[in-house]
């Protein structure tokens, strides 16, 4: 019998976990078919609310939050692209790359829920960032990838220039994080059932096997 599960994917736009865990669950639903008939709502976090739009060079940003030396950033780099490379997606950054402001990101991404395309717009965000290198803080990068999601940009840019969302995107930021999500991606099902990582399709499959077995 197949069984309902609301997934809320909890994450930001500059995470590249979040990249690798998207990729990961989404196999793992097509994987296990029928079993199970998922909605997953993309919810919105931030890694970095306080990031100006400029941004700041990724290596002073690693260093400076987490305290990691250039040789272990880049060990870290070298293991994350080859794992988003077994979801298919190409993570390209340097030891020049930046992070940005990901706020409007979210607003855009709540209208594009409302749409009906908020996981192709997804998908196109992480590869102007990670992929391309793009700024998505940026309203013309923003734009850009509404309309290739199939959405309209005029209404993309409305958004966007409007700040249309943002009370929205703070109420949820705050809901996620007083329900205990303090890292991501996170993701919970059902309201009920938490996996938080940036786990591999079969660790995602052997979850939703086991959560469609209990309800």
């Amino acid at each position: 019998m197949t069984k309902p599960m609301r997934i809320d994917f909890v994450s930001d736009v500059s995470c590249p976990w979040c990249v690798i865990g998207l990729g990961g669950l989404e196999a793992a639903l097509a994987r296990v078919g029928d079993l199970v008939d998922a909605t997953i709502t993309l919810q919105p976090f931030e890694l970095n609310p306080h990031m100006p739009a400029e941004g700041q060079n990724i290596g002073e940003h690693v260093r400076e939050k987490y305290g990691a030396t250039p040789e272990q950033s880049a060990r870290n780099r070298d293991h994350i692209r080859a794992r988003a490379a077994e979801v298919g997606v190409t993570i390209a950054t340097t030891p020049e790359s930046r992070i940005y402001n990901t706020f409007d990101a979210h607003r855009l991404l709540h209208w594009a829920g409302l749409e009906g395309r908020q996981l192709p717009l997804k998908h196109l965000l992480f590869e102007a960032y990670f992929t391309r290198g793009e700024n998505p803080g940026d309203p013309e990068v923003l734009v850009a990838a509404a309309e290739r999601a199939g959405l309209d940009p005029v209404a993309a840019r409305d958004v966007l220039a409007s700040g249309r969302f943002a009370d929205d995107i703070r109420a949820l930021e705050a809901q996620w994080y007083e329900a205990g999500v303090s890292s991501v991606p996170t993701v919970i099902i059902n309201e009920t059932y938490v996996i938080s990582g940036g786990h591999p399709a079969d660790a995602f499959e052997r979850a939703l096997r086991k959560i469609a077995a209990e309800i």
